[in-house]
């Protein structure tokens, strides 16, 4: 039934990718991966294989992979992703030796690609969970493991009728999850190869914070012509119902300045913002080209990808945007940097935002309404300005060191 299912997908993708931008680059990319591991794969080495399904998944799988590439050069990077968000991006990634699609998990596929591929350890990063590649895997005696996993009663796996889907777990040499929730509820099942490690995710961002990039135009704007530093409220990967929020209160407070990252740069969505705007503001990439136009702006647009991470450090006050869509983007990236982070309700799912809130690190608004009582607060009190931000510092770093326990585990 579950290998059906999989046939069918790999069906409707084939017959959408016509007209499917996404689509078609993942049908395309998965009908390359043989050439690719038959080109690249190198037979006398020994391969680590990393599965990430986007982005998101990536990131967490990174600290890893790059503590590997380092202190043991016996092995090899092996990294497939299945979303075109994920390898499009990360392609030409210099952590990894070969870089390539999973193609769909149906019994032929899955063998054939495990012929190409013969890791000698497969990690999967999270929410990943293919029955054809676990099982094939342990059946080839090949250590998998799966990292940053968190285990909720929902899922399909705790179900009446999930039993095939709970096979899956067993399949497992080891399990490496977020929280105790996750492994008591695995031990419900009779799974107990369980270690709570926490999210590789604060190792993450710790790295990144280290190598952040100095962006002497956004030191200049907060600054600005007097030297003096104002208040300025990063809003990371906004969408239009965060920027309805947060645009109107930039715009009756002089007193405060905002870079504004949006999730889509388009020109049409760039356009939209400019329009909400009521006071001065320009665009990055035309500040880059001639500094002088910060003169009198207020409002800085990041119309580029890659920078937000690094941008973090020039605020006062971080918002992530997503929390009035499908969920809130990565809030770890902003607190890493000692700032208090403001979010959309939207973040159920997402274990580090409720942690945050836990240690007074996040905030969580409903709407304009207490986006704008919390604002205040924070921009009138600094004492608590300056406790939330410490808070959320403190968190990153008294979770960090899953990465170190990881591969303790696993003997590396």
């Amino acid at each position: 039934m579950y290998s059906l299912a999989i046939h069918f997908y790999a069906f409707i993708i084939a017959l959408i990718s016509p007209f499917h931008k996404k689509a078609r680059m993942m049908r395309l990319g998965q009908w390359k991966t043989n050439s690719v591991l038959r080109e690249k794969i190198d037979r006398n080495a020994k391969y680590i294989w990393f599965h990430a399904s986007s982005l998101g998944e990536f990131e967490q799988g990174r600290p890893m992979m790059e503590k590997i590439k380092a202190e043991h050069p016996e092995y090899k990077i092996l990294l497939t992703f299945f979303s075109p968000s994920g390898y499009e991006v990360r392609k030409n990634y210099n952590g990894a030796d070969v870089i390539c699609y999973l193609p769909f998990d149906t019994p032929y596929r899955v063998k054939k690609f495990l012929n190409l591929a013969n890791p000698a350890i497969a990690v999967f990063i999270k929410y990943e969970f293919w029955g054809n590649y676990l099982h094939e895997l342990k059946h080839r005696n090949i250590p998998v493991y799966i990292i940053s996993s968190i285990f909720r009663r929902d899922q399909l796996f705790f179900q009446w009728f999930g039993y095939p889907y709970r096979k899956m777990l067993y399949c497992f040499t080891h399990l490496f999850v977020q929280d105790d929730r996750s492994a008591e509820l695995l031990k419900e099942y009779g799974i107990t190869n369980v270690t709570v490690t926490g999210d590789t995710r604060f190792d993450r961002v710790l790295d990144v914070r280290r190598q952040a990039r100095e962006i002497p135009q956004v030191e200049h704007f907060i600054y600005g012509e007097n030297g003096e530093r104002a208040q300025t409220l990063i809003a990371g990967s906004s969408w239009p119902q965060d920027e309805e929020i947060l645009i109107p209160y930039f715009n009756e407070h002089p007193e405060m300045k905002l870079i504004i990252a949006p999730h889509e740069i388009h020109r049409e969505h760039l356009m939209y913002i400019e329009s909400l705007l009521k006071r001065p503001s320009v665009r990055l990439s035309d500040v880059i080209q001639d500094e002088s136009l910060l003169k009198g702006k207020d409002c800085l647009i990041v119309d580029s990808f890659g920078l937000l991470s690094s941008i973090y450090r020039y605020g006062s006050i971080a918002y992530i945007g997503g929390g009035f869509g499908a969920g809130i983007h990565n809030t770890l990236e902003a607190a890493v940097y000692g700032i208090p982070v403001i979010f959309g309700p939207k973040f159920q799912k997402f274990k580090e935002a409720k942690d945050l809130i836990k240690v007074g690190g996040g905030f969580s608004v409903s709407g304009k309404q207490a986006f704008c009582d919390k604002m205040d607060e924070l921009l009138t009190y600094h004492e608590v300005l300056e406790a939330s931000g410490s808070a959320a510092g403190h968190f990153v770093g008294d979770n960090a060191g899953a990465t170190e326990q990881v591969l303790k585990k696993l003997g590396l």
